[in-house]
């Protein structure tokens, strides 16, 4: 995928407004800027904490799990690397993020709420249920000193097209519009699936059944027949917490080039601080890819999106209709803020818009085919954990949010890597052949 690199994106604080880059932390940076040499020393001892968890994380590349015997294979040949780690730090990993920044004696409350509100972003949950391993990776994705970030051009479009050519490229094909109705069990193993316009027909599985749905969904729409599951697996997996879900305002508006080069691609806005990042109508995330895409519209036109990170609540929505004079006016109103948020990047918004559309949580719902359209499960990690792909029944096997490592892209991605490498033991030789290239491209 052809991808347009940047380092900075903005911000809009009750502080002021600023320019994220890697020096976020540093001297002259954004913490010097609002909390001065004090902040900057507490973001060094940070930043010093979590160089040997981001040094045992990057110990196990993703691509080596796998939920059977032979992770002795693959993920056993990276073990050495571990000997150059610390064990006890190790243990870290587990931890929620929050005792790593009390540990590391970050008391800045500018800081703290920095680090919750990235950890919200990241996972759907602040830093005292979020994992440390997760954000032991995002640190060196954003602060490392050649940390960037990349615009595919193209839009997301491009990267399912490259994701389209990977499965054809490999003798796979995609059925759109198949809609499952049912995952097929017999005799204790997972043998297909019925599609609902054509139940009468078995797909066959010729090793197994992976789903991606959630699992509210699984459990509870009928698709799989949980009575092959324990009754308290069942319960378990039912009562499973889930986080809210999402307003989004998508944009296409008037702005010449001249004018975009003066946007930044992405802003983060908060209001208040204190009301907290998961409160309702007081944080929204901007991404205006046409800074750095001039194919996403027309010359002389751009477009933009932004939504609140996981704060809406489906129990506002779930008694309304689609297609209503009631959901038109909740969705004007919902998106007021949303226009407001707009207002502060772009004055005239309003005026240079020629195409709005509003999504809801019942938008999610329905064309993600999400419970409650929720964005996944909010499982803290001093409470409990993600479950592994593999599941009670032989060759069903399960990734997406709902799976270890969690919820946000990079973790669903590594639960859909460790899914395909535990279908079966026929995996175990291409994943050696993956991890032998990985490994020469890396020391190359």
């Amino acid at each position: 995928v052809k991808c347009a690199p940047y380092a900075t994106f903005g911000l809009k604080f009750p502080e002021g407004d600023f320019l994220h880059s890697p020096k976020f932390g540093l001297s002259g940076g954004v913490v010097d800027a609002v909390s001065g040499a004090r902040g900057v020393e507490q973001w060094r001892k940070l930043m010093k904490a979590m160089e040997p968890l981001a040094n045992a994380v990057d110990a196990m590349p993703t691509a080596a799990l796998r939920d059977d015997v032979g992770v002795a294979l693959t993920a056993g040949q990276f073990l050495p690397n571990f000997a150059k780690t610390n064990p006890l730090e190790n243990l870290k990993l587990t931890s929620p993020f929050s005792k790593i920044i009390d540990g590391s004696g970050v008391t800045d409350e500018f800081i703290k709420n920095w680090l919750d509100l990235l950890c919200f972003c990241l996972s759907g949950v602040p830093s005292d249920g979020t994992i440390t391993a997760e954000m032991a990776m995002m640190v060196g994705e954003f602060y490392d000193d050649d940390a960037i970030m990349d615009c595919p051009i193209g839009g997301a479009k491009s990267i399912v097209d490259a994701l389209v050519r990977g499965i054809e490229k490999n003798s796979g094909f995609i059925c759109c519009n198949s809609h499952v109705e049912e995952i097929c069990i017999e005799n204790g193993r997972a043998v297909g699936v019925r599609l609902k316009k054509n139940p009468e027909q078995l797909i066959s599985a010729k090793k197994g059944v992976i789903s991606n749905i959630s699992i509210w969904d699984l459990m509870n729409t009928g698709i799989v027949d949980t009575n092959h599951f324990p009754d308290r697996f069942v319960s378990n997996r039912k009562a499973t917490p889930e986080c809210p879900s999402f307003m989004h305002l998508h944009v296409g508006f008037e702005m010449a080039k001249h004018e975009l080069q003066k946007l930044q691609a992405h802003y983060i806005y908060i209001a208040d601080w204190v009301r907290g990042v998961s409160d309702d109508e007081n944080c929204a995330l901007v991404s205006i890819p046409s800074v750095h895409d001039d194919t996403l519209a027309p010359n002389g036109y751009a477009v933009l999106h932004i939504y609140t990170p996981a704060t809406e609540r489906f129990e506002r929505w779930e008694n309304v209709k689609r297609n209503t004079p009631e959901y038109k006016a909740l969705k004007e109103e919902r998106s007021e803020f949303l226009w407001n948020v707009l207002e502060s990047i772009i004055p005239d918004i309003r005026q240079r818009t020629i195409h709005s559309q509003v999504g809801t949580p019942l938008t999610h719902q329905r064309f993600l085919r999400r419970h409650k359209g929720t964005y996944g499960p909010a499982i803290y990690a001093s409470e409990g954990s993600f479950p592994f792909p593999t599941t009670l029944v032989e060759g069903l096997l399960l990734c997406g949010d709902s799976c270890f490592p969690g919820i946000g892209v990079p973790a669903v991605a590594g639960s859909g890597i460790t899914a395909a490498n535990s279908i079966s033991l026929d995996t175990i030789v291409p994943q050696l052949k993956v991890l032998q290239q990985l490994k020469s491209r890396n020391s190359g």
